[in-house]
């Protein structure tokens, strides 16, 4: 079995995710309105999540195969917490995050297990939970001096507390106005 292909138009495009509850996503919002940094593409507040591993383009015949791999995952619900704003990478920055605790590396890793079987390689860097709040446009100097106060500013931000109790496969279109996710799947995690 392959995993997906390459090249635009081939398949769906698609990613695993946990998506953040509509009270965190109205705090995305208000951090959003306070940052104003020219060149910040903001994230709409209602497609912010945490990505647990980008699929690429996947053939529509391989879905319900993952989609299968992905229900054979036995994670418990767990506690997590939305914290402070951060970038990746250090010294040019292309991405504004918060900054995401729970168990989510171990879920990653089972989401990495369940699907190398079916020819998705493993992720090569070491996992980081975040949730994307802005792409920087072109980046420069001037956007990472101007980002600085507000990232000191935010650095120890906490968002708030959630319960994270199931996770998504998530088809991506990207358009002209901002990428469309739709949910193909949702994987509850165990109640124990």
């Amino acid at each position: 079995m392959r995993g997906p292909t390459r090249g635009p138009g081939k398949g769906i495009r698609s990613f695993v995710a946990v998506e953040l509850p509509a009270e965190i996503r109205d705090k995305v919002a208000e951090i959003q309105r306070e940052i104003s940094v020219p060149g910040l593409r903001m994230v709409k507040p209602d497609l912010v999540h945490i990505t647990m591993k980008f699929l690429g383009d996947v053939p529509p015949a391989r879905i319900d195969d993952v989609t299968r791999a992905l229900a054979g995952i036995s994670f418990p619900a767990f506690p997590a917490r939305i914290t402070g704003v951060g970038a990746f990478p250090g010294r040019s920055v292309r991405v504004v995050w918060l900054g995401a605790e729970g168990e989510f590396a171990d879920l990653a890793a089972q989401v990495e297990e369940a699907l190398h079987p079916l020819g998705f390689e493993r992720e090569k860097r070491r996992f980081s939970a975040h949730a994307t709040l802005a792409r920087v446009s072109y980046p420069s100097r001037e956007i990472n001096d101007a980002l600085r106060p507000w990232m000191e500013r935010f650095a120890r931000l906490d968002v708030g507390e959630f319960s994270v109790d199931q996770f998504f496969l998530k088809k991506s279109t990207l358009t002209p106005g901002g990428p469309i996710y739709e949910n193909l799947a949702r994987f509850p995690l165990r109640s124990d």
